[in-house]
């Protein structure tokens, strides 16, 4: 899934390239620009958005934009944060996710879909057998949800940089 627009050719080429299926989720309305050069898009890998020391957010989609913001905000409190785009998710890039566990310690994950069988799930299997840290998802709890603007449902659903924010407080108090 994109961050952001300047990351949709590289992965229509890939799709493109990729030898059997493939899934591509797109969004259609705005979204934050992520503030990094995208390195190339390959398959099953993930990027560093910010470095960090003290908590890691994981973000796929438009929610690394959102990522980004809780990171400057973070920053501002005196805590570094480091931001991973995770544009594939499967397979997901596990060296990444290993690498930032071991060295922050606390695993944030930031999706726009159902916290079960997205993101969340797929970073928590993989601290379960890899290294595991105190880890917290936001996402769209399992519920039906309604129609409305965009922007609105990002929020009425806590998909917020404020609600990211929030998890980044909870996974570096219990890590200590």
């Amino acid at each position: 899934m994109t961050s952001d627009g300047k990351e949709v050719k590289g992965i229509l080429k890939a799709a493109f390239d990729h030898h059997g299926p493939v899934y591509l989720r797109l969004c259609r309305n705005p979204m934050l620009e992520v503030p990094v050069d995208h390195p190339q898009f390959v398959i099953g890998k993930g990027y560093e958005v910010y470095p960090g020391r003290d908590v890691t957010i994981i973000g796929i989609g438009i929610m690394v934009g959102r990522a980004s913001e809780a990171s400057l905000k973070l920053k501002e409190e005196g805590v570094s944060c480091r931001v991973l785009a995770m544009p594939s998710l499967k397979p997901i890039d596990r060296s990444l996710i290993v690498k930032a566990a071991c060295e922050t310690g606390a695993i944030v994950t930031a999706e726009e879909h159902n916290i079960y069988g997205g993101l969340g799930s797929a970073v928590a299997e993989v601290l379960v057998e890899e290294f595991p840290v105190p880890m917290e998802r936001v996402g769209i709890r399992d519920v039906f949800a309604e129609s409305g603007t965009y922007d609105g449902l990002l929020e009425k659903y806590g998909l917020g940089a404020l609600n990211i924010l929030e998890k980044a407080h909870t996974v570096m108090r219990r890590k200590k």
